[in-house]
């Protein structure tokens, strides 16, 4: 049982306190596979958000003085805490959230692998000293925390989207106030508990649930909060966006996606099959950067489309906790129901119907693994992104035609394409319009490289030297008076 662990907390984290909302409200948690009602959380709002605020806020004063060997320090006992509780805190993330064992238990490493990058990380954060253009006088530029930051995080990854925020805001000697999605809040909790266990100071590491709203607006408005880190929809992260902007907050924002996944006539189909598994049905496809809209040449369409339908009827569903599972449910009603919705949409207007398509036999938010073929640009599944375990196939005749289409979205998250060809490569991954390009690659996220989108998948990078410059300002100090 899950709250058997002692770092399974149902109170919020506040300036090194375990607390409940002012008002004694509170939000139920329930396991998606089952059902049944895992526990509550505190619905905190404004009030509890602030004193987070003003906690992380008098914490930050001496934190930012550290030593970046110091905060290494912390974050590598923190990882190792992580890695002792692996099971423990891959159980608790299944339960909360769906998806198989083996995902949960990877998730969890990844998240590890981030803070561990960024605690080193931290030791590289460089300033300059630039010639300067005049006799006595020295031009010096030093980078220093941008100060207390909040991070507002999806349900999707609720271990390894937090860690990759919070390990870069405290390697540059930020404090942090997480805001972690209500449907899995014990994952973030978890975190709290163990950042407490091996000694974070009071107030550098908050955990906040409830009102996202509420929060969101505090964090918004609080001037004692500088920067806003945010993965989720482009809807809420535009208006997170806008007003953060209004009092001149740093942002970065991971948002939406509609990744395109190209198969030339070139491509090894085997790899190419391998990979748009991967990439379209880990997690359900609850993923911002899965496979959206798949791509396949004509020569090659009729045989690839075989190749992947063979693999997706191999796909077990059931409970992530139990052993042989590679598809957990959705995290809710609601995802079915757009999952419905676009393949309803699609076979109405001449698509045609491979394999799945229907609840599954589990019942509750469990659905069965989807490919359609002959799937046009008027479909609905070529304009959204369907979050869940739908696979869309369709047919392009051109390079040219590949790119044109793939590029035809508002989106610029993640993409991929499979050719031999390496002049090909070379022309479609510069012609994609997309902040991630896997070239014969279904799994592409690491730690060292940057994770970033653009157009409406957002700002910023999480990930790589380039996450840590985010929660970072820079200041030029120009210092006379030395004769001359």
């Amino acid at each position: 049982m899950i709250n058997e662990h002692p770092f399974f907390k149902q109170a919020c984290y506040i300036g090194g306190l375990w607390s409940h909302a002012d008002d004694g409200a509170v939000i139920e948690v329930t396991n998606p596979a089952t059902g049944e009602i895992i526990g509550t959380v505190p619905k905190c709002g404004r009030a509890e958000t602030t004193r987070a605020i003003e906690s992380a806020y008098l914490a930050f004063q001496d934190w930012k003085q550290t030593t970046a060997e110091e905060r290494a320090s912390l974050m590598h006992a923190l990882c190792d805490a992580i890695m002792d509780n692996h099971d423990a805190l891959a159980e608790i993330l299944t339960t909360e959230m769906g998806k198989p064992l083996a995902e949960a238990k990877g998730e969890i490493a990844l998240g590890v692998k981030y803070v561990r990058f960024f605690a080193e990380q931290a030791k590289r954060i460089d300033g300059d000293i630039i010639p300067s253009p005049w006799r006595g006088k020295k031009i010096l530029v030093s980078k220093e925390p941008v100060g207390v930051t909040g991070a507002i995080t999806p349900w999707n990854f609720p271990h390894s989207m937090i860690s990759r925020k919070l390990g870069a805001a405290l390697a540059a000697g930020c404090t942090m106030v997480i805001k972690p999605a209500s449907q899995t809040p014990y994952s973030a909790l978890a975190i709290g508990a163990l950042a407490e266990q091996v000694g974070f100071p009071r107030g550098v590491v908050n955990v906040l649930t409830g009102s996202a709203s509420e929060i969101a607006a505090e964090m918004c408005e609080n001037p004692n909060l500088r920067k806003i880190t945010f993965t989720g929809s482009t809807e809420v992260g535009k208006t997170l966006a806008s007003a953060a902007s209004a009092n001149m907050k740093k942002i970065s924002m991971e948002l939406g996606g509609n990744a395109p996944f190209i198969v030339f006539d070139d491509a090894d189909l085997d790899a190419a099959v391998e990979g748009a598994m991967i990439s379209k049905f880990r997690n359900s496809g609850q993923t911002c950067v899965c496979a959206n809209r798949i791509y396949a040449q004509a020569g090659i369409y009729d045989a690839f489309t075989e190749k992947l339908a063979a693999a997706v009827k191999g796909l077990k569903v059931g409970n992530g906790l139990e052993p042989g599972t590679t598809q957990g449910p959705l995290i809710d009603a609601r995802a079915v129901e757009k999952v419905e919705e676009h393949i309803q949409d699609a076979i109405g207007k001449g698509a045609r119907l491979v394999t799945g398509g229907r609840r599954h036999a589990n019942g509750g938010s469990f659905f069965e693994p989807t490919l359609v073929a002959d799937v046009t640009s008027d479909m609905k599944v070529a304009r959204e992104e369907t979050f869940g375990p739908l696979a869309p196939v369709f047919r392009f005749e051109s390079e040219e035609e590949a790119i044109a289409r793939a590029n035809d979205t508002e989106y610029g998250l993640a993409c991929y394409f499979y050719s031999q060809d390496l002049g090909r490569v070379f022309r479609v991954m510069d012609a994609l319009e997309y902040g991630l390009v896997g070239v014969n690659e279904g799994l592409i996220t690491t730690e060292v490289a940057p994770f970033g989108g653009v157009k409406d998948s957002g700002v910023g990078n999480e990930g790589s030297k380039y996450g840590v410059e985010d929660y970072l300002n820079i200041k030029y100090v120009c210092l006379g008076g030395l004769g001359g």
